[in-house]
């Protein structure tokens, strides 16, 4: 082989594996990376937390102020750490000699569809679905090789849960994503002198196995408040995540990896329950992406002693995903089936509702961008978003009045989204004037909240003065 022909592979080949190590293992490279759009675009997700906690499916709704207090996914931790609302109720209910190891074989799934779930989901309008591989206890809903008795085919429903969902999900068209749990209470591994030896033997291993056997395309890492992320070594594994993994194109990675990182590192930032740890990049000013979750009521794993009154109603679910996609950020929403894999009514029935509404106004949601106009009006009823060319106005309660929107140099037509009647609007001194149509109560195209859709806008760079 003559010199030249050495050179070319040599080239070659360093050629391959730079760019297979597009990303090093440091926050410095990691941040550099460009979220995949279809996340980004997605806009509206569906949480799902099921697991042991979904047995005994308690936290107290009232007597607490701390919200996560109400999380019933804590159930094992508050009994680990004496909480006597918690340790009572167990022990009238369960025994005292019942542990919370004993709630697996209660654990049934005996009415889990996922081919139902999927649907479910996919009419109420979500674009991906998150489930909990492996929440703070530890309980894998997989056959997981680091952890070859405390899963759900060994024990429980004696079903890879993960495997039979990703698959009801993709089928329906939807991206599926994966919550993993850094932490776990109980792990003797998991404690100061021997982090290393669980993030080098259990932590890392298992997620590379959820990686490269479920492909899931959102990692939604949790439970990171303990440690830094050097010590967690998540830098190595999102390197290894964005490099070398099957999903290494389209995989989404949230900013949950060390005790010091929400908000300030991963593919997008989080909150939940508009709790905000850092409000750094979170916001109406953000640039950069970010998620709110929630459950539809106070808990993410299914309390079975919420009542109407813990429940949000579909027009707040509608108005909280108005308001985080017009503000630049998507919407993850949780729902806690029971321990027989059903999903409470209430909660169908919310996101039921959700989708009927994204069916007429989808289009100002999906693959939208926030209008960010500094002359626009303040936020409150009203909201904004923008897509290929055309703004959407949000109104979240209906107006009669005539609505006037400064800060815009063109407008075409408008049109109010799900009504095929004529809408009459002018423009004039760079604002826009909408009349809105007097319609009875079976005439509103929708419910809950009305879109104003405006084809073919441009900004107007003018100030606007506080005079019509």
């Amino acid at each position: 082989m003559d010199t030249m022909k050495k050179l070319m592979i040599i080239l070659l080949v360093f050629a391959v594996s730079s760019a297979q190590a597009q990303f090093k293992a440091d926050w410095q490279s990691l941040d550099k990376r460009e979220i995949p759009s279809w996340w980004a675009d997605a806009k509206f997700g569906i949480f799902i937390h099921w697991g042991l906690y979904s047995v005994p499916a308690y936290a107290p709704v009232n007597e607490v102020k701390g919200v996560y207090e109400k999380y019933a996914e804590h159930y094992y931790n508050r009994l680990l750490a004496g909480n006597k609302l918690f340790t009572d109720f167990h022990t009238k209910h369960y025994g005292k000699n019942f542990t919370y190891a004993d709630f697996a074989p209660m654990f049934t799934a005996e009415y889990f569809n996922p081919t139902e779930w999927a649907e479910l989901f996919k009419e109420a309008g979500a674009r991906y679905v998150v489930l909990t591989s492996k929440h703070h206890d530890g309980f894998c809903l997989w056959p997981s090789t680091q952890t070859p008795q405390w899963n759900s085919v060994v024990m429980g429903p004696h079903m890879d849960i993960i495997d039979t969902l990703s698959t009801a999900v993709r089928d329906a068209g939807m991206r599926f994503g994966l919550y993993y749990s850094l932490l776990e209470w109980a792990h003797p591994l998991y404690t100061q002198p021997t982090i290393e030896q669980w993030v080098d033997t259990h932590m890392i291993p298992q997620m590379k196995e959820l990686v490269n056997t479920y492909k899931p395309e959102i990692i939604f890492s949790d439970g990171e408040w303990d440690y830094d992320s050097k010590t967690l070594k998540s830098e190595e594994f999102l390197a290894w995540l964005y490099n070398e993994s099957p999903v290494k194109n389209s995989v989404v990675a949230n900013d949950r990896w060390g005790k010091e990182t929400r908000s300030k590192h991963g593919d997008y930032y989080t909150t939940e329950y508009d709790l905000v740890h850092s409000s750094e990049g979170i916001g109406d000013k953000a640039d950069h992406p970010w998620e709110e979750s929630r459950g539809i009521g106070t808990s993410y794993g299914y309390n079975r002693f919420e009542t109407s009154a813990h429940y949000l109603s579909s027009k707040q679910l509608i108005d909280i995903l108005i308001d985080k996609v017009s503000n630049g950020g998507n919407f993850l929403l949780n729902v806690g089936p029971d321990a027989t894999g059903m999903i409470p009514v209430v909660m169908q029935e919310r996101l039921l509702d959700m989708g009927k509404w994204l069916k007429i106004n989808g289009e100002a949601i999906y693959s939208s961008s926030p209008w960010r106009n500094a002359n626009k009006p303040e936020a409150g009823q009203i909201a904004f978003t923008q897509r290929e060319g055309n703004l959407y106005i949000i109104l979240k309660e209906w107006q009669q009045d005539p609505i006037i929107i400064p800060g815009l140099e063109q407008a075409g037509e408008v049109e109010l989204l799900g009504y095929r009647g004529r809408i009459n609007a002018s423009l004039q001194n760079d604002r826009l004037t909408i009349i809105p149509p007097v319609l009875t109560i079976d005439e509103y195209p929708s419910e809950h909240a009305w879109v104003y859709k405006v084809s073919d806008f441009k900004d107007s760079s003018k100030p606007i003065s506080s005079q019509p």
